[in-house]
C-alpha cells in the first residue's frame, strides 16, 4: 500500500507537460524524466531538426512545436493551438535560455535586453497565456529554471545573473497572486551541469572548471536528469503543498567554500 501511494504521488500519468528549450541540454533532461514518469511531453524550440531528434529519442507521447518564444504577438495564439491539440496543459516548464559571456564594460544594452527577453519576458508572457485554462481547471504546475548566478556572483555573466535573479521574483509573485487557484509556481536552481551551454561558458578554461569543482561538495558536474527528476517532483502530487520556492540542485555548490 505504501508503495502504491508513493508511485501515485510521483506519477505524471495523464499529465501534459510543455518544456521550452526542450530539445537539448537541461530541457531534454527534463523531458526525458517527465516522459519516464508518464507525462505526454511537448517540446518547444526554434530549431526544427533538434526538435525532431529529441522527439525520436523520446519515442511515443512526445510532440514538438517550432515556436519563437520572443514573438510577443503570438503567445495567445500559440497557447490556443496547444490547448486545441491536447485539451489541457498541466505542466509548463520555462527553461529556454541564452547567455552572453562578457565583462560589465563590454555588455551592450541590447545584450541585456535580449537576455531578459528570453528568460524573463518570454517566460512571463507564456505563463500568462496558459494561466486562464489552468485557473479554470484549478490545477497546474509552472516551473521556471533559474541559476546559481541568481545567488552568487559569477564573473562575466552580469546580464544572465540579473535575468536569473528576476525569475525568482516572478515565481514568488505569481505564487502569491495565483496559487489560491490551485496552481503552483516554483523555480529549479541548477548548479553546474554538463550541457552545451555550460561547456560553452566554461570554454577552454581548466582553472574555472577546477574552481567550480572545488566548491562543489560532490566534486562533479551534474547530469541533466538530476534537474529532470527535481522538475518531476515539483510537477507531481508529491509536492502538492510546495509553491513560491526555489529548489537548489547543485551538488552542494551553494553551501561550499
Amino acid at each position: 500500500m505504501v508503495n502504491d501511494t508513493f508511485m501515485a504521488n510521483c506519477s505524471l500519468n495523464g499529465k501534459v507537460a510543455l518544456i521550452t528549450g526542450g530539445a537539448t541540454g537541461l530541457g531534454l533532461g527534463i523531458a526525458r524524466c517527465m516522459h519516464a514518469a508518464g507525462a505526454t511531453v511537448i517540446l518547444v524550440g526554434r530549431r526544427s531538426e533538434k526538435l525532431d531528434e529529441a522527439c525520436t529519442c523520446l519515442g511515443g507521447d512526445a510532440y514538438r512545436y517550432q515556436f519563437d518564444i520572443t514573438d510577443w504577438e503570438a503567445h495567445e495564439q500559440f497557447a490556443k493551438k496547444v490547448l486545441d491539440d491536447f485539451g489541457q496543459l498541466d505542466i509548463l516548464v520555462n527553461n529556454a535560455g541564452i547567455q552572453y559571456k562578457a565583462t560589465f564594460q563590454d555588455v551592450r544594452l541590447e545584450d541585456m535586453s535580449s537576455t531578459f527577453d528570453v528568460h524573463v519576458k518570454a517566460g512571463f508572457a507564456l505563463t500568462r497565456a496558459f494561466l486562464p485554462s489552468m485557473m479554470e481547471r484549478k490545477a497546474g504546475s509552472v516551473i521556471f529554471i533559474s541559476s546559481m548566478a541568481g545567488f552568487i556572483g559569477l564573473t562575466n555573466q552580469i546580464s544572465y545573473a540579473a535575468a536569473k535573479s528576476a525569475i525568482m521574483g516572478l515565481v514568488r509573485t505569481f505564487s502569491n497572486e495565483v496559487s489560491h487557484c490551485g496552481i503552483r509556481f516554483n523555480a529549479v536552481v541548477p548548479g553546474w551541469f554538463e550541457t552545451p551551454m555550460m561547456l560553452k561558458a566554461m570554454g577552454n578554461d581548466p582553472k574555472r572548471q577546477e574552481k567550480v569543482l572545488n566548491r562543489t561538495a560532490m566534486h562533479r558536474f551534474g547530469q541533466p536528469e538530476d534537474i529532470g527528476w527535481a522538475a518531476v517532483y515539483l510537477s507531481s502530487e508529491a509536492s502538492k503543498f510546495v509553491t513560491g520556492t526555489s529548489l537548489v540542485v547543485d551538488g552542494g555548490a551553494l553551501s561550499g567554500f
